[in-house]
């Protein structure tokens, strides 16, 4: 019986350290639909919320002419890589909206609300975001949930800076931990309603776990196996 136990502990410990690291690298530069799956993440329902610009002027949901876009992007970032080299995993990076600048040249898109799901459960992600602060962006609210079956188990955010001036661009990382989820919701506001600020997404960063039924299978053939050999 010890040694059916050790195999769990082995099973279970790998199936707990299935990391996966979204780093696009390996697609062209292009867009890819309003909804594109890849590594495990669905992502959709891109800039699908009407909102608020800090300035009072305001957006529309979709791909109206004063909608953000809907379209998921893969862009090539060389030059911001080159520039900051601490930052995501050169050369491409995961935008939305409208358009791309072919070749090491970039934009950065709206994001105002992208949904991620999950191929499998998770209780860890973290994301690097690249984004535009000060100028027309300052005091919109970044958001990382974490959500199961649509309830929020984990959240973290943060604020863009609001000093004035011309806009620069920033970074920061957001992480959801300490509860399992089936999905990500990334989105942005301003005074409790969205808003629609600049980011570029690298490095998405999930831990994957085991369904419970699956873990519950595993410790039950364990237990059969005990049992025969008494």
């Amino acid at each position: 019986m010890k040694f059916g136990m050790a195999l769990i502990a082995i099973a279970a410990g790998s199936a707990f350290a299935d990391v996966s690291v979204s780093n696009y690298d390996d697609l062209a530069e292009a867009f890819y639909g309003t909804e594109f799956h890849y590594n495990g993440v669905t992502y959709k329902n891109v800039n699908n919320q009407a909102g608020v610009f800090p300035d009072g002027s305001t957006f529309e949901a979709g791909d109206g002419i004063e909608g953000l876009g809907t379209q998921v992007i893969v862009e090539n970032a060389g030059f911001l890589y080159n520039d900051f080299p601490g930052w995501g995993s050169a050369n491409n990076a995961l935008t939305f909206g409208t358009s791309f600048i072919p070749g090491d040249n970039l934009t950065i898109g709206a994001l105002s609300t992208v949904t991620m799901e999950l191929d499998s459960l998770a209780d860890f992600a973290s994301v690097e975001i690249a984004y535009y602060e000060n100028g027309p962006w300052g005091g919109i609210e970044y958001h990382l949930d974490a959500m199961s079956s649509g309830t929020v188990v984990a959240s973290d955010s943060f604020s863009i800076s609001d000093l004035g001036g011309r806009d620069n661009i920033a970074f920061r990382t957001l992480s959801v931990d300490g509860a399992t989820f089936d999905s990500l919701h990334l989105y942005a506001t301003f005074n409790g309603s969205f808003s629609g600020p600049r980011a570029l997404l690298d490095n998405l960063t999930i831990n994957s776990v085991p369904a419970p039924s699956g873990a519950l299978a595993l410790v039950g053939l364990a237990g059969f196996a005990g049992r025969r050999r008494r």
